[in-house]
């Protein structure tokens, strides 16, 4: 996390950091906090932050909350503990902690960040294609939200770049489907997964092979118009791409050229995109 004036680290006196340095885990346990001013049990948990002890710094930054609820340093200790909760990966704390200061602060500063980590709570779980995408369809809200209230802020940058990455790999998602589905020779519903890419996701890495997939699967369908103009397409803007260079193999092994015939749907992509002809 970026520190701001608004959620800056105070110095803390001689006596608090020896305190805390001596004691370590029961410098305070041992003493009500309600003794203790909100100032010192945010250094606490910035000491807990400090030595990696995410956990305790949470329920530090919590206590600041509950004991002083309409103090400035409640909204800093707020914000601190969505960050601290997050760096414990547990998601769902870090969540309800953004989203508290966005609901209480939503003008301040911080908010932007608040939102950021929010988007991350839901980001940062997406690791692997074959898992369920849900989480990647929140992130993509959480994210866009991100880049739509805070454009100008110094988070909107990294969240674009997340926003790509998670709608590509969504469209991943859609690529691994219909290749299983092509390997098992259920063509139809290999085209539908890929014309999904082809529509929805064309602005993804994965267009070129969508397209030569589709030219696969029209081809073992007999449908040679589609699978045309499915070539057509991926070599007006993919012609130096092996995917390119697999579908003119394809189709002029069967003595056909790539080109846009009849009026499927891939050839109405080709006219209206390519050649500008939306009539």
């Amino acid at each position: 996390m970026k520190f701001r004036p608004s959620s800056a680290k105070l110095l803390a006196t001689g006596a608090l950091i020896a305190l805390l340095a001596g004691c370590g885990d029961g410098a305070l346990d041992n003493v009500p906090l309600e003794n203790y001013t909100p100032q010192e049990i945010f250094e606490r948990g910035e000491f807990e932050l400090d030595r990696r002890q995410e956990d305790k710094a949470a329920f530090y930054f919590g206590e600041i909350e509950r004991l002083y609820p309409y103090s400035e340093w409640s909204k800093r200790a707020l914000i601190m503990q969505a960050f601290a909760y997050h760096k414990d990966k547990d998601y769902p704390n870090s969540r309800a902690s953004a989203q508290r200061y966005i609901d209480f602060y939503p003008a301040d500063e911080d908010a932007a960040y608040a939102q950021y980590l929010l988007a991350l709570s839901y980001y940062d779980q997406i690791d692997e294609v074959g898992r369920d995408q849900g989480l990647t369809f929140q992130a993509l809200q959480a994210l866009r939200s991100v880049i739509e209230l805070y454009p100008d802020s110094e988070y909107a940058r990294s969240a674009i770049l997340k926003f790509d990455l998670a709608f590509d790999h969504l469209a991943a998602k859609e690529m691994e489907i219909g290749r299983y589905y092509l390997k098992k020779k259920h063509y139809t519903a290999a085209i539908n997964r890929f014309r999904v890419v082809v529509e929805d996701f064309q602005t993804t890495s994965h267009t070129p092979e969508a397209l030569h997939r589709l030219v696969e699967s029209y081809l073992s369908l007999g449908l040679t118009a589609e699978a045309q103009a499915a070539g057509a397409i991926l070599g007006h803007n993919f012609r130096s791409t092996e995917w390119y260079e697999d579908s003119y193999k394809l189709l002029t092994g069967q003595g056909l050229e790539p080109r846009a015939l009849g009026n499927n749907w891939l050839s109405q992509i080709y006219r209206q995109v390519i050649q500008g002809k939306w009539l």
